[in-house]
């Protein structure tokens, strides 16, 4: 059970890293924040790198991780904006629909048969998601229209697909091609810090002025950074220990923790509602992937 225990671990890390993250996004850009603790976490990784067996190093899992990473790191800008521009509790829940996105697009793509537990479980997502979507005074059909109108929501489902993807990756990475977890970490840290570092190029992002507005947030960004280190590292054992479907069932339990602890804090609206349709979320993505 001690991949029950790392996934654990990992989901408590990952909620307190979400709140702190939104306190800092009151204050910070999306993409300024995430160049920053991108670096931060690098420095903390170094020491892992005098750790690793380089002779077990393969030059073909390295390649397929600095693409994942990539991915992953566009997946995080994705969600940073999420939780800058949406309330929390708002925001998180959503990123629970990646198991049931994964069943529509296989049956739909090569027409993998859904059971009856997937199909109850996609009816939970869509009942989880009206819920949590719902607002007085508008339409009927306002909670799934948002996702096509609102620019906000392009935001979550754009970083959907890409932890879709990202996840797979991470269970072929540490079992067909055998790379360590800690290399993996170290790696992946280095690489999510040299990606960050273009898209700040490309942005015309000057570093002098990202510090300046970070002068007072550096004890927050030094705590996330160790929080994301903590919640990646335990998430990886686990996922090399365990099926990654039975890892992430566990890991979901920090976005009702991060929803309902950052509701509270920022004084979002409707949080009871909310904390039932998170609830629900859950349930329906535990079924999806046959737990």
């Amino acid at each position: 059970m001690l991949w029950f225990v790392l996934a654990l671990t990992s989901a408590l890390l990952s909620a307190a890293a979400a709140v702190t993250q939104k306190k800092v996004l009151f204050r910070l850009d999306a993409l300024d924040f995430s160049v920053l603790l991108a670096q931060v976490t690098l420095l903390f990784t170094l020491p892992l790198f005098a750790m690793i067996d380089y002779a077990a190093l393969d030059p073909v899992a390295l390649s397929v991780l600095f693409g994942k990473t990539l991915l992953g790191a566009l997946a995080f800008l994705c969600v940073m904006q999420a939780i800058k521009n949406l309330e929390l509790s708002g925001a998180l829940p959503m990123m629970v629909l990646t198991p049931g996105l994964v069943a529509v697009v296989a049956f739909f793509l090569i027409g993998d048969a859904l059971s009856l537990s997937e199909t109850g479980g996609l009816l939970l997502l869509l009942v989880g998601t009206y819920v949590l979507e719902m607002r007085p005074g508008v339409s009927l059909l306002h909670p799934f229209t948002v996702f096509a109108t609102s620019r906000k929501h392009h935001f979550i489902i754009a970083a959907l697909l890409l932890f879709t993807v990202t996840s797979v990756l991470d269970r072929y990475l540490l079992t067909d091609l055998q790379l360590r977890p800690l290399s993996m970490l170290a790696f992946q840290n280095l690489f999510h810090g040299l990606w960050f570092f273009l898209f700040a190029l490309v942005a015309r992002r000057r570093i002098q002025p990202m510090l300046h507005a970070a002068h007072s947030q550096w004890g927050w960004l030094l705590l996330i950074a160790f929080f994301t280190l903590g919640y990646r590292f335990t998430q990886i054992e686990a996922v090399s220990m365990a099926p990654v479907a039975l890892v992430l069932a566990v890991k979901r339990l920090s976005v009702f923790l991060a929803a309902i602890l950052g509701g509270r804090l920022f004084r979002e609206r409707h949080l009871p509602r909310k904390a039932i349709a998170i609830v629900v979320l859950i349930i329906g993505a535990t079924m999806v992937v046959g737990l």
